[in-house]
């Protein structure tokens, strides 16, 4: 199963042409983190987490797939409707609907140089998103197995949005209704492109770029995603299917 669930996640991401791989060297961080209410399965969701990649931005991720109960409603106060994604930035007061109107605000207010005048995704983008979505079986598209309340602090996971192994652990995070920060750590520079193997081997030498890769190397002494952290229980681990399973065996009903 594990085999299978790697294998269609990369192609998962293949649809997308790995976007939400690379991210800038630079970003403008709000002092007020980003919230957005959405769902893995999503493919509008997936747009808007890949340009979260690409500007190098953490969020306040609250999970609202379909039958959820835990944030749905809070969605439905803040913007009147159950519609997704749903982006709250309390640094300006903005609330905003529909993806291309999120990412658009986000480059402007956000991005630096060229990622701050890129174009909104289009009709294509929209088609390899769908595509992403069903490869995947449609997970992280329904509630599953959520228990209780949910923990009281927030967990964090590093991820960059076409991870396929992160994807993983965001689908199972999104089943349980759990809400996390998301800490993107997106590929900065060329020699963190392909597995971290790789920068070992031939550049070790290469200075680490990036807000969340260099807090990893610092809490960890290694480059790998998915990484989880929970404050509830004192928990710390890497591999997405080690993360599925504690996460179910913990907060699942």
């Amino acid at each position: 199963m594990q085999i299978v669930n790697a294998l269609t996640s990369t192609l998962a991401s293949t649809a997308r042409g790995w976007r939400g791989t690379q991210a800038a060297r630079e970003s403008r961080q709000p002092e007020k983190m980003l919230k957005l209410y959405e769902y893995e399965g999503c493919p509008f969701c997936r747009l808007v987490r890949e340009t979260l990649t690409e500007l190098d931005l953490d969020a306040v991720i609250h999970p609202c797939p379909r039958g959820g109960t835990r944030w749905r409603p809070e969605a439905e106060r803040i913007g009147g409707r159950q519609q997704f994604p749903l982006l709250v930035d309390d640094n300006t007061g903005r609330t905003l609907y529909e993806s291309s109107e999120i990412i658009a605000y986000l480059r402007e207010n956000y991005g630096e140089g060229r990622n701050r005048n890129a174009a909104s995704p289009g009709p294509l983008a929209q088609v390899g998103a769908n595509a992403a979505t069903a490869l995947r079986g449609f997970a992280g598209l329904s509630a599953r197995g959520a228990n209780g309340s949910g923990p009281s602090e927030l967990l964090e996971l590093y991820s960059f949005e076409s991870s396929p192994f992160s994807r993983i652990a965001r689908e199972a995070l999104c089943e349980l209704e759990l809400a996390y920060v998301l800490r993107n750590m997106g590929k900065a520079v060329k020699a963190d492109m392909g597995p971290p193997w790789v920068r070992t081997k031939f550049f070790p030498d290469t200075p680490v770029q990036g807000r969340n890769r260099k807090r990893m190397i610092e809490l960890t002494g290694r480059m790998q995603v998915p990484y989880l952290i929970d404050p509830n229980t004192g928990t710390a681990m890497y591999e997405s299917s080690d993360i599925v399973r504690y996460l179910r065996q913990t907060y699942g009903g």
